[in-house]
């Protein structure tokens, strides 16, 4: 350069935008990594996964309360905007030294490398390596962007000069962005190899042994038919538009666990193992499941963060091996006290052992409504334990049973602040109405309520603070599962206030006095107001 040349100096935007899509860049090649290499978790997981697992009990809980189904969405692309941001203080300090832009690469990549290296599936080493390879490339990117021209003072005002730097800058920024995106797009069609859904969809379960339970009703019911001892014969018999059907369809089935990226599992390679505290540690492969005698039960599974009215709620019939054969193999040692279950992304649950032999179902679980569990749902193999809430008890994705003392052994939700010990509480919903306007005349009032272990003896509703009126009951197998209920409602003009409460066959009222879901489940009853016209 000679004597009285000086660099056009450069617009934030432009060194914003170079250095997000240098970040960019780097987080593509980390997916792309993680598509190509089973021993890989991407990024943008495993730095959600360090979030999640570093939060104090009530942010997540909030979290689950707030957005529900939608948490790990959001946190991902948080997690992925927050990166992008980093890029664009990267862009920004280049601007005035390219050695501390380097030097946020390198704090942030190894940040990303780190969280991948401890992840239970993956490989150190070459979590390392990803991420040298991944920080590398985009410092190299940022740092060589055709951010600015150097020309002689006199061309400064050129507009010419001006439109081919600008013209140059974008024609770059472009292929960035598309190298990006290709490596990201690559990486995410990778991942979702159908070979494992493939693999699921050759499975035929065997036929369950059928195991006689009554279909219970209690009090007026709306239709009548043959009474069936097969679980999965169980179906609607209360019709209103709007009102959950009896068993809760896989695909609307609600999901709350902590994977961000769900395991793919090849039931080919997939064992069990059953250990701690037991006097011959075994493992199971999923053909020696499948040799089993398989059992099929109708069970409700409720999460502890559902709120009184809420949708964390499903009723499915389950097809698995009785958890209780599988341990009485092993023989547990007389100070066995904990079942302790594991996933294979690292979560952790436990619950009393006394459970498994109680009378309730507790079932190493195959199938859902007559068909191999969905990937989403812990293919190959999970728990199901009736009466329970999910966080100690219902462990997709299984990898290990282990057997151990109740003192000093706690899963993963326990020290962050929820309770050791959580039996599914008594609850009603209203499904219909769910609020707005209804004409006058006479309306149903519909929805579902559950009582695992008792079952439900009866649903009553209040309109307007008057007396408790009793509903119809549909059909139900056994305790373990909701029952459909049902009120003719002769609806007046006004704003009316709705509300539901359910009566155990134990006796139990449902409390009416609200109680947070936090630390061992909601209480209180479900109301809706609605406008009659």
């Amino acid at each position: 350069m000679s004597e009285g040349d000086t660099p056009l100096p450069v617009p934030l935007v432009r060194s914003a935008v170079a250095g997000m899509l240098s970040a960019a860049l780097a987080l593509g090649i980390g997916e792309l990594a993680a598509g190509i290499s089973n021993r890989l978790e991407s990024f943008v997981v495993a730095v959600a996964g360090v979030i999640i697992d570093g939060a104090p009990g009530g942010v997540v809980r909030a979290s689950i309360e707030t957005l529900g189904t939608a948490q790990k969405t959001m946190l991902l692309v948080g997690v992925t905007l927050g990166t992008l941001g980093v890029g664009v203080l990267a862009g920004f300090a280049a601007r005035r030294s390219p050695t501390l832009a380097v030097a946020l690469f390198v704090v942030f990549g190894s940040l990303g490398a780190w969280a991948v290296s401890r992840e239970p599936l993956t490989s150190t080493g070459l979590s390392w390596l990803v991420g040298g390879v991944a920080v590398t490339a985009g410092a190299i990117t940022l740092v060589r962007a055709p951010l600015g021209i150097v020309r002689t003072d006199s061309d400064r005002e050129d507009p010419r000069n001006t439109y081919a730097n600008r013209r140059q800058f974008l024609g770059w920024a472009t292929g960035m962005s598309v190298a990006a995106g290709a490596l990201t797009g690559v990486g995410r069609v990778m991942l979702a190899d159908g070979s494992v859904g493939k693999a699921r969809d050759r499975i035929v379960l065997p036929d369950p042994v059928r195991i006689s339970l009554p279909t219970t009703t209690t009090g007026p019911t709306t239709t009548t038919g043959p009474t069936s001892t097969n679980p999965s014969s169980a179906t609607r018999t209360i019709e209103a538009t709007g009102l959950s059907p009896y068993l809760t369809p896989n695909e609307i089935f609600y999901r709350i666990d902590t994977a961000l990226s769900v395991p793919m599992i090849d039931p080919a390679t997939w064992s069990l193992s059953i250990e701690g505290l037991v006097a011959e540690p075994y493992r199971l492969g999923f053909d020696d499941l499948l040799t089993m005698d398989l059992v099929e039960h109708t069970i409700t599974l409720c999460c502890v963060s559902n709120e009184v009215g809420g949708s964390l709620v499903g009723n499915a019939t389950w097809t698995g091996v009785p958890l209780k054969t599988v341990l009485q193999r092993a023989r547990p040692l007389p100070h066995a006290e904990q079942v302790m279950a594991r996933s294979v992304d690292g979560f952790t649950a436990g619950f009393p052992l006394g459970r498994v032999s109680d009378g309730r179902t507790a079932l190493l679980a195959v199938g859902m409504n007559g068909e191999p569990l969905p990937i989403v749902h812990g293919f190959p193999a999970r728990l199901v334990v009736a009466g329970l809430y999910g966080y100690v008890s219902a462990v997709k994705w299984l990898e290990r049973i282990r057997l151990t003392s109740w003192e000093n052994n706690d899963g993963y939700w326990i020290p962050r602040g929820w309770a050791k010990e959580a039996p599914i509480k008594i609850a009603s919903r209203i499904d219909v109405p769910r609020g707005g306007r209804v004409s006058a005349g006479i309306q149903p009032v519909a929805g579902v309520a559950w009582s695992p272990m008792s079952g439900i003896a009866r649903v009553e509703v209040s309109v307007d603070g008057g007396p408790w009126q009793a509903c119809e009951l549909g059909k139900t197998v056994g305790g373990e599962a909701w029952v459909q209920w049902l009120f003719r409602w002769a609806a007046e003009p006004g704003r009316h206030s709705i509300v539901v409460r359910a009566i155990g066959n134990d006796g139990t009222v449902q409390p009416s006095v609200p109680v947070d879901p936090a630390p061992d489940g909601a209480e209180g009853h479900h109301l809706v107001s609605v406008t009659v016209t």
